[in-house]
């Protein structure tokens, strides 16, 4: 199971939300770049970025710090999301190297554009489902939907997404572990892969997630933990490769 850094921007800075409340945003680096450097010295073989102010104003807005972190390491993987709503931000991210553009927000409104995204950008697309209770929120977790987690992700399954990211909204940010059985119900329901988010504290979590990667749950992003010190990156990411079911 991928072990995959967070890399939140907040007007030009890298940041950490508590459930998507943009007010208590914490400022952990105004240096995206070396931010980015402390976890790949630490073996990161993947980064998650997402924009946030893209994510309230609808287009993006911290791109030009995706583009740099995408120059000082032209061969990592990199996934971003935030205020992707149309064709032209998708492939203007693609196009300076970026792997993965996530749909969160508009995967909601307009369902159509992921199927659209899919068939011009194949293998590049993923889905970011938040959710509380079970129930899809968008706009920043803002508005909570009518839509079930499962219902959404079986239509953009059917779509040709790469992944799923599986946010836990009422975990994200507290420090309160990961939300396993409701990440591994999702898991089992699909069969594209299925990408952990919220809750991740320490190693304890890294293990009952690497529990259930039989399922499909082949990544976790982990944001507060391993800036505030809970979780070692490096002790997570090499526990959680010897407890792959695919290394046996």
């Amino acid at each position: 199971m991928l072990l995959i850094p967070a890399i939140d921007l907040k007007d030009g800075e890298c940041v950490r939300l508590r459930q998507g409340v943009m007010e208590g945003a914490t400022v952990f680096s105004g240096d995206i770049v070396a931010m980015a450097e402390r976890w790949v010295t630490q073996g990161a073989r993947r980064l998650h970025m997402v924009d946030l102010n893209g994510a309230f104003e609808g287009k993006p807005v911290n791109g030009e710090a995706v583009y740099q972190v995408r120059a000082a390491y032209p061969d990592l993987p990199i996934q971003i999301g935030g205020g992707i709503r149309d064709l032209a931000t998708i492939e203007a991210y693609l196009n300076a190297g970026v792997s993965y553009c996530i749909i969160g927000t508009q995967a909601v409104h307009n369902p159509a554009f992921v199927a659209e995204a899919c068939k011009a950008f194949p293998g590049h697309i993923m889905v970011g489902l938040d959710a509380v209770d079970g129930m899809v929120a968008i706009n920043g977790w803002a508005d909570v939907t009518d839509h079930e987690v499962t219902e959404l992700g079986r239509q953009f399954e059917n779509d040709g997404v790469e992944a799923i990211i599986y946010t836990d909204i009422g975990r994200d940010g507290m420090m309160q572990g990961v939300n396993i059985e409701a990440t591994q119900a999702l898991a089992k329901a699909l069969s594209i892969p299925i990408i952990a988010s919220g809750g991740i504290t320490n190693l304890d979590d890294i293990t009952r997630l690497a529990s259930i990667e039989a399922d499909g749950v082949t990544g976790a992003i982990t944001g507060r933990a391993i800036y505030e010190g809970s979780l070692d990156f490096k002790a997570g990411q090499t526990l959680s490769d010897k407890l792959s079911p695919l290394r046996k």
